[in-house]
């Protein structure tokens, strides 16, 4: 089992994926202005979902890459450091989104709404970046079984992930009028979430473990 530590830690990184601008947050806050609370939660389903299937597919593929080839750690622990540079210059480069600028969206069936969830959270490469280049991070052979860690992990960013997106589903349209009618913020929110990002990737950078 990871300490306690290690999954706080993991765990602002799984906040900083959640709170970055992206498909997912944008398609749910747009999705609950347009069509509701309800058809918010149902399309945090499908997004769940998606990320469960990211979630299975890299602990067990992370697994086995690590038990052959203990080097690949060097070469995810760079790519992880360069993710979160790119996320954080994604961040506040000219003509960036804020996950809080929303767009109207056609009203869909309950159906429609999971699938298009699960979709854009399925085909976000993001999330499997995120997934690839983090694990290996905060797992370490000492602790057993990199398979149980692995899924540790990625149960913590779920938990993660539906908490920030289901309060804000709830409060979407309240969110959106509040920093639509303060740009200062959202500008301000770019470059707060920018500093988490860069400092997480020095710290990646750092740690040799």
């Amino acid at each position: 089992m990871l300490p306690l530590s290690d999954l706080l830690l993991f765990a602002l990184a799984a906040l900083g994926l959640v709170l970055s601008p992206g498909p997912n947050m944008i398609y749910l806050i747009s999705r609950s202005i347009t069509q509701g609370r309800r058809a918010g939660i149902l399309s945090l389903s499908g997004v769940i979902l998606g990320f469960l299937v990211h979630i299975f597919l890299v602990s067990f593929g992370l697994t086995a890459v690590f038990l052959a080839i203990p080097l690949a750690y060097e070469a995810l622990r760079w790519l992880g450091v360069l993710y979160l540079l790119y996320l954080a210059w994604e961040s506040v480069k000219p003509g960036s989104i804020s996950p809080f600028e929303t767009t109207q969206l056609p009203h869909d069936s309950d159906a429609k709404l999971i699938r298009m969830g699960f979709l854009t959270s399925a085909l976000n490469p993001k999330i499997a970046v995120f997934y690839l280049s983090f694990f290996p991070q905060f797992t370490r052979p000492e602790l057993g079984s990199l398979l149980v860690q692995n899924l540790q992990l990625g149960t913590t960013q779920v938990l993660v992930s539906a908490t920030v997106n289901c309060l804000i589903v709830f409060s979407a349209a309240r969110v959106a009028r509040w920093f639509a009618a303060r740009p200062t913020f959202i500008k301000a929110q770019k470059w707060v979430m920018a500093g988490i990002l860069t400092g997480l990737a020095v710290r990646m950078a750092l740690d040799k473990k």
